[in-house]
């Protein structure tokens, strides 16, 4: 993974999933904790990816950037 695109596909898939986690919880605290499962589904996602070879941002992120190197390419 030498190349630059796959870095910056990295970096996006990490700020994507941190924009999930950090605006549910946002949103749980100002609006109640049911919006709290959209962190849990994002960390239960990424604890199975790595068994799974499935990330639906790098599932998105591999069509949007065909020229870079597939990831999570189950």
């Amino acid at each position: 993974m030498n190349n630059s695109k796959d870095i910056t596909k990295v970096r996006l898939h990490d700020g994507i999933v941190g924009l999930l986690n950090i605006g549910s919880i946002l949103l749980a605290s100002e609006f109640g904790l049911n919006w709290i499962y959209v962190a849990v589904a994002v960390a239960v996602l990424q604890i199975l990816s790595p068994l799974t070879k499935f990330c639906p941002v790098y599932t998105i992120l591999n069509k949007l950037m065909p020229d870079t190197t597939p990831m999570q390419n189950g």
